[in-house]
């Protein structure tokens, strides 16, 4: 039987006040946090759109001026050493070569442990699992040696290949591989659908959130890599962004040119962000969707 509007309880009193009061100061305190950590972003903006004397006398100006075009212009097309546009590519393909290479690998190795039958299949995946002891600064000379062996010093391959394997991304999709129910294989089994027709057609679509979640975190692990491009890179043409700003700063009595580095910044920090933005419903979604 319906209940009639008569019996329903009213609020108590205070209660929408209190409510609202508290609403009022989560997004207070929303508020200050962004501007806490946007300050900073805001001030090395200002600060690409002065001239060096304007940074160099205090205090230091908090609104834009009006050198935006030279100062961005200066930076991408001339640089200090090497023109930001070149180490622009050179970080996106990077970037989107390690993270695209670690998630084919991932994949290929994830749908092989789970859904193939092979002697000792458990030991390799925990093998795999164990390279994570082993991080790129700890076998960074063996490694060097083997790119330097096949000569791909100073080259894209030598910037992506020895930084595709991820057991992390192995791990994670051998975990959600675990939980797609084995009647889908078995229908696709009885259908007649061989074993990369079942990967292409039916897990691959079912990863996708998974995919884009690891693309995001993949390509700006990629995009912040220092240490291996610095060591396998001696041409300036192939250097990076985040070596071309370390590189930017004075050594001795020189002088910073502090607007080209502070354009600079801003530049590296522009590809991340639309990365994330553009893919944030799917990074969220495969973060904490339980259903993908």
């Amino acid at each position: 039987m319906a209940r009639s509007d008569d019996t329903r309880k009213d609020p108590p009193p205070g209660m929408v006040e209190k409510r609202g009061t508290g609403l009022w100061l989560t997004h207070l305190l929303m508020i200050l946090g962004v501007l806490v950590v946007f300050f900073p972003i805001w001030l090395a903006f200002v600060a690409s759109t002065v001239t060096q004397p304007e940074i160099a006398r205090p205090p230091m100006p908090l609104l834009p001026g009006g050198h935006f075009l030279e100062n961005y212009g200066k930076a991408l097309f001339s640089g200090v050493n090497v023109p930001v546009a070149t180490m622009l590519v050179n970080s996106m393909i990077m970037a989107v070569g390690i993270a695209v290479g670690k998630i084919i690998i991932s994949l290929l190795s994830a749908f092989a442990i789970v859904y193939f039958r092979f002697p000792f299949r458990t030991t390799f995946f925990w093998l795999i699992f164990l390279t994570l002891m082993l991080p790129v600064e700890v076998r960074i000379v063996p490694t060097y040696e083997v790119v330097a062996g096949f000569g791909m010093l100073n080259s894209y391959s030598g910037l992506i290949l020895p930084l595709i394997a991820s057991a992390t991304a192995t791990f994670l999709f051998r975990q959600f591989f675990l939980t797609v129910p084995d009647e889908l294989a078995e229908a696709a089994r009885v259908d007649g659908a061989r074993p990369m027709r079942f990967f292409w057609d039916i897990l691959l679509p079912m990863s996708r959130t998974n995919i884009a979640a690891l693309f995001v975190i993949l390509f700006i692990y990629g995009w912040n890599q220092y240490l291996w491009p610095l060591l396998i890179t001696t041409d300036p043409d192939m250097n990076t962004i985040v070596m071309g700003i370390k590189q930017m700063f004075p050594s001795g009595d020189d002088i910073a040119d502090w607007p080209v580095i502070m354009a600079t910044s801003i530049l590296a920090m522009i590809p991340p962000v639309i990365v994330v933005v553009s893919m944030q419903k799917l990074f969220i979604r495969g973060l904490v969707d339980s259903e993908k």
